[in-house]
């Protein structure tokens, strides 16, 4: 009730309150003035006496203190300002109270009119300090209040509580501070903790947010400090000085991007692809995995071609979602189909390319982090194998003008699960190639793609992000690097360049060392790399060792020889395949390893027909 009162008033209902209030105070002051200077007892006629001059002070302390703007005055405003105002105030009504008493020929002796000047200073002050204090209750518990634990009790954070404070909504519950020497004290009306108090004092009551008071510290231990809380179910929030805001001078943090071409070691391709908007133009489009990494690039691309559909297929609802609304949102009347569904649901398959009379296929979808394919090769292997069998097969049977298989350089010499299930699904694209006469099959294998979803770019930012380490499987690895645009417009070129049965790649000059990539990453996140010679670093670079499957070093040929294409940097690689009926064996004995969930037996699918036959053409190109 008192809380829908006080928010209900108007500005200017609540100043005629504080004005009647402050008009209350003057006969109340001048009673107690009499009273504590000279104790009478005032008859009836001495009261009715006092009465014009009651009623002259009350007036004219109405005037003076609308004049002085006192009642419009807000009660967080108030303060010292405030109480410099009503000096004036409290001064003109003494004077007047002591010329009325002459005017009025009254006993008011001189102590009295001090004494009531005095008086009106303190009960105007104090009315307001009171009456903020209950209203600010009433506020409090009218709202839920959001409960602050603040790291750090410096001067930053003291200074932090302070302006908090001023905020009905938030709630300052305590400090946190690793100095032992202010633990147990209690600055600024709030107790200090150490940080061993920090999980029973969530315990006891929920804390909705922790702030990191402490721009003293570099970012890293920030950090690691605000990483360290997560596991509490509290935000962490790291507070800047409040001098380093302004960025005056030295206080300003400069921090640097890294050039995408020192990323690459190379420069960036994307202006020396031409555009390849003829071969997709009014043709209608599917793609698988529509809603990754480069399944999306695709898609953006494609719509600068004006394709007359583009169907979109992925087994995610919400990466579904995502490129559905943003392609709806960037292109204008574009057929846009939305598919939720798997590659290996081959009735599905069959009905959207019929259904939608679809042209030309580019193949995305995938499962391509290799660790995680490693721990689950019956799932990789399936998705990846047996999802692309399916959609070329269904691609072809539908008539399909063209069909683009996205590969990997781990399908070179492979030595995980994933970079073998690429490689077999290369090895089904190849075998449909060369006996088919309608669709043209053809393959584009390319090294990491920056940024893209488990990539090397993300994963340091977000160790960077929570003040390392930055770890690294081994000091000497390397790999190659491209953009996702470059890896979308090179899709999208080798479409436009197959004759049947190519296996593409880009030239994408001499791979990166990824500790030099590490470096670069957290130099120019404005850190320095700690190490044994230099021991005051802030992020350190972890070697953690190959994983299982890993290499030291990628590739993107099985054999030197290449071919060119209409365009330099493109170019098309000469490798032996299997033949129908071995193809035919090898996917016989992978559903059944598959169907029986062996992972042992699906593994040495792998090593007959892929691991051996490499090593078979190894032997071939050295006699060579």
């Amino acid at each position: 009730m008192f809380f829908e009162l006080v928010t209900s008033m108007s500005r200017q209902q609540k100043s005629l309150v504080f004005a009647v209030v402050d008009a209350l105070v003057i006969p109340i002051a001048l009673l107690t003035a009499y009273i504590l200077t000279a104790p009478i007892t005032l008859a009836a006629a001495t009261t009715a006496q006092f009465a014009p001059v009651v009623l002259g002070l009350v007036l004219l302390g109405s005037a003076a203190g609308w004049r002085l703007g006192l009642p419009q005055t807000k009660l967080n405003a108030y303060e010292m300002r405030g109480i410099i105002r009503t000096v004036p105030l409290a001064v003109t009504l003494g004077v007047a109270c002591f010329g009325m008493g002459k005017i009025f020929g009254l006993p008011v002796p001189a102590a009295v009119c001090v004494v009531f000047s005095l008086l009106v200073l303190v009960f105007s002050a104090s009315w307001r300090i009171v009456l903020r204090q209950i209203t600010l209750e009433i506020y409090r518990r009218g709202s839920d209040r959001m409960r602050i634990l603040v790291y750090g009790a410096g001067k930053t954070g003291q200074q932090l509580v302070a302006a908090l404070r001023q905020d009905n909504s938030i709630n300052p519950i305590a400090f946190i501070d690793d100095n032992p020497t202010l633990q147990s004290s209690v600055i600024a009306g709030l107790r200090v903790h150490a940080p061993s108090h920090i999980a029973e004092l969530t315990e006891k009551n929920p804390v909705d947010r922790i702030v990191l008071a402490m721009p003293s510290l570099n970012q890293p231990a920030l950090a690691r400090i605000a990483h360290g809380l997560r596991h509490l179910g509290s935000e962490v929030h790291a507070l800047p000085s409040f001098a380093s805001l302004v960025g005056d001078g030295a206080l300003k943090k400069s921090v640097t991007a890294v050039s995408m071409d020192d990323l690459l070691g190379r420069n960036r391709l994307e202006n020396e692809l031409p555009s390849v908007s003829e071969a997709y133009s009014n043709r209608r489009i599917l793609v698988t995995g529509a809603g990754g990494s480069i399944g999306s690039e695709l898609c953006r691309q494609l719509i600068a071609c004006k394709p007359a559909c583009v169907v979109l297929l992925d087994h995610s609802e919400l990466a579904l979602y995502n490129i559905d609304k943003e392609l709806r949102e960037l292109s204008d009347g574009l057929k846009v189909v939305p598919i939720l569904g798997s590659v290996q649901n081959a009735g599905l398959l069959s009905e959207v390319l019929s259904e939608h009379g679809i042209e030309v296929v580019l193949h995305a979808a995938a499962y391509k982090h290799l660790p995680l394919v490693e721990c689950n090769p019956i799932a990789g292997l399936t998705n990846n194998v047996l999802g692309t069998k399916i959609i070329a097969d269904a691609a072809r049977e539908a008539g399909v003008d063209r069909f683009i298989l996205v590969s990997s350089d781990k399908a070179v010499r492979p030595t995980n699960v994933m970079g073998a299930s690429k490689r077999l699904a290369e090895l089904v694209i190849q075998d449909l190639a060369t006996r088919n006469d309608g669709t043209q099959f053809s393959m584009v294998r390319f090294g990491n793609v920056l940024g893209s979803s488990g990539s090397v770019i993300p994963l340091f930012e977000e160790q960077i992000a929570r003040g390392g380490p930055v770890t690294l499987t081994d000091p000497a690895v390397t790999r190659y690097f491209m953009t996702i645009s470059e890896a979308a417009r090179l899709v999208l070129l080798a479409g436009s360049f197959a004759r049947g049965g190519d296996v593409f790649v880009l030239d994408m000059g001499k791979p990166v060392p990824i500790r030099k990539l590490a470096r670069q990453m957290i130099e120019a996140a404005g850190y320095s790399v700690r190490s044994d010679e230099n021991p005051q670093g802030d992020i350190e670079i972890a070697i953690t060792g190959l994983r299982k499957g890993e290499k030291l070093h990628e590739e993107l040929l099985i054999s030197p020889d290449m071919l060119t294409t209409p365009h330099p940097k493109i170019l098309r690689a000469q490798e032996t395949l299997l033949s129908e009926f071995e193809i035919a064996t090898a996917l016989r004995e992978l559903r059944s390893a598959i169907e029986n969930r062996d992972e042992d037996a699906a593994r040495k699918v792998i090593a007959r027909w892929v691991e051996r036959r490499l090593e078979t053409e190894q032997v071939q190109d050295g006699s060579a």
